[in-house]
């Protein structure tokens, strides 16, 4: 039976990955520090801040993915539509004539990136929430769709 205070350090490293939307890669820095300071004392704390790291590192992964698909699709869909004239005679640049029937398939995989990453980080939200109340009740939780790569 875990104690209160490793059921409460284990909740409070799901939660300290909430910390990205104040600190640039807080959602790293704390569970890190956490996890790394408890991991000797408890095994239940070891397995939740494996759980939470290996979490977020899934996530980046997932993310740089997305955006490896969504920036370049972006950035050939704007040089094809790209006033050449405007370029190089110094023109105000304008796009008047956007070609969207010609790079529809091109806008949908792009666009379908950029909606899996909102949904990405919409889900990520709630399984954070719903992984530390799981842990506060003691129970051991296991992210789904998470790469072990802390083992």
């Amino acid at each position: 039976m875990e104690k209160t205070s490793e059921k409460n350090t284990s909740a409070f490293t799901h939660l300290s990955t909430l910390s990205q939307y104040v600190i640039p890669f807080g959602n790293y820095i704390f569970p890190i520090i956490i996890w790394s300071s408890y991991k000797d004392k408890s095994e239940f704390v070891n397995h939740h801040g494996k759980q939470a790291l290996n979490f977020q590192l899934s996530l980046l992964l997932y993310t740089l993915i997305l955006a490896l698909i969504a920036v370049p699709v972006f950035f050939t869909v704007f040089l094809q539509n790209l006033p050449i004239e405007a370029v190089f005679n110094d023109h105000d640049f304008e796009i008047t004539n956007f070609n969207i029937e010609g790079n529809i398939g091109l806008l949908s995989v792009g666009i379908t990136a950029v909606i899996l990453f909102g949904l990405l980080k919409f889900v990520e939200f709630f399984l954070v929430i719903y992984a530390s109340i799981k842990a506060s009740n003691g129970e051991l939780y296991k992210y789904p769709l998470t790469i072990p790569f802390i083992k």
